[in-house]
């Protein structure tokens, strides 16, 4: 059985951007596993033609690009990938992309929880086209040996990174556990050359940690990833928290690239008593909505960070609990990734992730290009942002966005226990 699902991430690599969400089941007969080179093409051409979100293509003859592509040869799959990769490529989206066997079994073991590598979030910038560290994950291989938060790639094993792809980048920095890879490292005006061993990755943990406030004890989370494990370690967290009797809440999405759209909606039900999550419009503009599971663990005070790598999944739970008045956000607008991604595996263990719908917040925003704007905008720079990161001052008075969220959170905590004397 193969299993296609749905996505709401941003920007793949190490780790990257999707949302993956409730999975269809269908099953492949013996012919289709050994289905030829040309018919991997048209596969992939006829799961865009009925499914892409925009109709139009892009404003791309769609049947020509049949056509091109279907009278071809191809005799080996490897030919057939990269026509793949070419004509998925016409319909000039980032979010939309081809994977080969080997690339979609790392976003598979990324997605659910482990993969083996050095352990980076890794981006391209849409500007310079760099490739550019969003994040190291705490205690990998990267982590340990000093790799940085805005870290710019410009060598792989010695091979300049100038024209290449992020998928092709992601291929040379993964590989087996117990092998090195050298990256060098652009740090603002210094390059930096580091021998980095891989090994097996847990992705992003949900870490927590009960604080001390001149209100009493606060609980502080950090989601790094809405990865499978994801929903199961924010419940535990939350409730070692409420045994602490903590009185707020301090929820971390900064540089939380997404995930998996079954844990946004299980996490971010586990702050709101009702109403809508997300709703997501294909096409067709059929509207399919989302509401919560009725399973909140708590109704405390809470504050929410955001930054401009905020992306997806991450703005669907800050902009559900923004839009419920639930909770304050502070930072900086978010990454802006109004769009769902489904990946559909193939029958030769490739697969295609593509745009198949928009997705709105419950007041109806439409977020695309465009992010969720704070309640309280408090600006980190890059630069700041790698000293607080090398001082390991992140979430600490130090750390102003985090600094700007305690002292709101610590004015929320006396007015929630007014209201609730009162029965307000």
């Amino acid at each position: 059985m193969l299993q296609q699902k749905l996505l709401f991430r941003v920007i793949l690599a190490t780790t990257a951007t999707i949302i993956l969400g409730v999975g269809i089941n269908s099953s492949k007969s013996l012919s289709e596993i050994q289905t030829s080179p040309k018919n991997l093409v048209d596969e992939v051409w006829q799961i865009l033609n009925h499914n892409y979100v925009d109709g139009s293509f892009n404003h791309q003859n769609w049947q020509f690009v049949r056509q091109k592509y279907l009278h071809q040869s191809y005799t080996s799959k490897k030919a057939a990938y990269t026509a793949i990769r070419q004509m998925v490529a016409k319909l000039g989206d980032r979010y939309t992309e081809f994977f080969d066997p080997q690339e979609f079994k790392a976003l598979d073991g990324e997605l659910s929880g482990s993969l083996s590598g050095i352990g980076v979030e890794l981006t391209e910038n849409q500007k310079t086209k760099a490739l550019t560290i969003i994040t190291p994950i705490k205690d990998s291989p990267a982590f340990l040996v000093g790799i940085m938060p805005e870290d710019i790639i410009i060598k792989i094993d010695g091979k300049s990174t100038q024209g290449m792809s992020l998928q092709e980048a992601v291929k040379r920095i993964q590989g087996s556990v117990g092998t090195p890879v050298v990256l060098t490292i652009k740090r603002g005006t210094q390059t930096h050359v580091f021998k980095i061993t891989r090994a097996k990755i847990l992705t992003s943990p949900v870490t927590y940690q009960a604080k001390e406030t001149s209100h009493g004890k606060i609980g502080y989370i950090q989601i790094p990833e809405f990865t499978e494990t994801a929903p199961k370690e924010t419940q535990t967290a939350i409730e070692a928290l409420e045994k602490q009797s903590v009185q707020g809440y301090i929820l971390d999405l900064r540089s939380d690239p997404g995930g998996l759209l079954e844990s946004c909606l299980q996490i971010t039900s586990m702050w709101l008593k009702h109403g809508q999550i997300v709703s997501l419009v294909n096409r067709q503009q059929v509207k399919q909505r989302y509401d919560v599971t009725g399973h909140v663990l708590t109704d405390k005070p809470l504050v929410i960070l955001v930054n401009q790598e905020s992306a997806s999944a991450s703005e669907i739970l800050a902009g559900a609990l923004q839009d419920d008045s639930r909770a304050k956000l502070i930072g900086t607008r978010t990454f802006g990734k109004g769009l769902v991604q489904s990946v559909e595996p193939l029958a030769d263990g490739s697969a295609l992730k593509y745009t198949i719908a928009k997705y709105y917040t419950p007041k109806g925003k439409d977020i695309n290009h465009v992010g969720i704007t704070p309640d309280i905008n408090v600006v980190l720079t890059p630069t700041e942002w790698q000293k607080l990161f090398l001082k390991r001052t992140l979430a600490t008075p130090a750390d102003p966005q985090y600094a700007t969220a305690l002292e709101n959170l610590t004015q929320l905590i006396p007015m929630a226990k007014v209201k609730q004397a009162t029965g307000g």
